[in-house]
């Protein structure tokens, strides 16, 4: 059986925020999703311009209609925008007793109102006390607490407040509240702090981020996790979904809920791709030629990869084998870091690049790129800030970054002639492993035709 979590909530038709943004997370995470409509607003990524609330006695019919049929595991509420729609809510729910995720909607990311004054009690009087976990960001955190958050001390103390009316744990959704330099979140659970962290990103894809990670968090719990676990694994959610959110309109846009559903769909054609560029390499025993001194690999990422865990490559690498070469492996994620982190680098410029595998340098291997037409770029480890090479992992990212600013796009070819104790390398980088694999049998023929390069 399928999990089933059921959204209470008001309509957006952009589809960012609301139920629509709801149902999105609900299939992105393997459970059904079903919705209760409390409001339909108008607004888009700029403004909210009008509310129309559902007749209490509706509300209360669609839930009835539900609960009278299906098995529901976990129950979310986001948008409620009055009094009375808290009430009726509250006592069906309340009679069920359901696992509750309560996200305190209060105002749009353009900083609408989206519940009443008076409803604002109504929250903490009849939710909170029937709630799992309440989702409040920093600034409802401070409206419901009548506190100040400016620190996660704030944020502890605010937690604990909230905590005060019923729920089980509380998550206080900081944003850019707590650090500048990081998204933070603060858990309170059994009388205990967890802070949650992930790298801030400099983005307006943000409408929709509270009604995504709260229901992240319900999917999470239908699926059996317990609060930890869920809330953890629904940051980890909600982070890609604002990193890869579209931009769209001219306000706020959405965040993507569906990318990472998009990433989990595409893992077995980039198994399949990269096995038969690994093919294609070992039947051509040319490409012998082009193997550094530290072995080479190919690499090839996820649609929405962010990090080298979501790209594939050669666990061992491609080593030489004879005349030929052989893959160590086979393909699996996380098996690369330097290659893995170009193609991370490269995609931030231009989206379409997932591609990459390394190969030995020489002036005359660089020489042929540039006869076959490529976009040839390169950096000087030499020049490496101080600050780069102290932390690990950051040298091939900042090089990447230096080589492609070099010639304003990715470069089809990026290259560096080594520093001290690091060989001189070649990336060879594209859409796809199979067209990286082609490239760098072109360029093996070459080579071997001037066996002296």
């Amino acid at each position: 059986m399928i999990p089933i979590v059921l959204s209470i909530a008001g309509s957006d038709p952009d589809g960012g925020a609301g139920i629509q943004a709801d149902l999105k997370t609900f299939s992105a995470l393997g459970v059904y999703g079903m919705t209760v409509i409390t409001s339909v607003t108008a607004q888009n990524t700029i403004e909210l311009k009008k509310i129309y609330d559902i007749p209490v006695n509706v509300i209360r019919a669609q839930i009835e209609a539900l609960v009278s049929d299906i098995t529901i595991n976990t129950v979310k509420t986001g948008m409620l925008h009055t009094k009375e729609i808290i009430e009726v809510v509250a006592e069906e729910i309340g009679r069920q007793k359901f696992p509750l995720v309560v996200d305190p909607v209060m105002t749009t990311k353009s900083g609408s109102a989206l519940i009443e004054e008076d409803a604002k009690s109504a929250l903490t009087k009849f939710l909170f006390p029937i709630a799992k976990i309440v989702t409040p960001n920093s600034f409802e955190a401070e409206m419901i607490s009548g506190m100040k958050i400016k620190t996660v001390e704030d944020a502890k103390d605010a937690a604990k407040k909230i905590a005060e009316y019923g729920s089980e744990a509380v998550l206080i959704k900081g944003g850019h509240a707590f650090s500048d330099k990081e998204s933070l979140d603060l858990l309170y659970l059994d009388g205990e702090f967890k802070v949650l962290k992930a790298k801030r990103m400099k983005t307006k894809t943000t409408h929709g981020v509270g009604c995504s990670f709260s229901s992240a968090i319900a999917a999470e719990l239908a699926k059996g996790r317990d609060i930890e676990k869920a809330v953890s694994n629904a940051k980890d959610f909600i982070t890609k979904a604002i990193r890869f959110g579209f931009d769209i309109g001219h306000g706020f846009g959405p965040v993507n809920p569906m990318a990472y559903l998009y990433n989990e769909a595409e893992r077995y054609q980039v198994i399949e791709n990269l096995k038969e560029a690994i093919a294609i390499l070992e039947a051509h025993k040319e490409f012998s030629a082009l193997i550094p001194e530290t072995q080479a690999n190919i690499a090839m990422a996820l649609p929405f990869a962010d990090s080298t865990i979501d790209v594939a490559a050669i666990p061992g690498r491609i080593v030489k084998i004879g005349k030929g070469v052989k893959a160590f492996s086979y393909p699996e994620f996380g098996a690369s870091s330097h290659v893995a982190k170009t193609i991370l680098t490269a995609k931030k410029y231009d989206d379409s690049i997932r591609a990459g595998l390394n190969i030995k340098y020489s002036e005359k291997i660089i020489e042929a790129c540039k006869n076959l037409g490529w976009i040839v770029s390169s950096y000087d480890r030499r020049k490496e800030p101080n600050k780069v090479k102290r932390t690990e992992g950051m040298s091939v990212s900042w090089g990447t970054d230096q080589a492609i600013k070099k010639v304003g796009k990715v470069p089809d070819v990026i290259y560096h002639k080594g520093d001290w104790g690091k060989e001189p390398m070649i990336t060879l980088l594209g859409k796809n492993s199979v067209e990286v694999a082609k490239m760098a049998i072109k360029l093996a023929n070459i080579v071997n035709v001037y066996p002296n390069s």
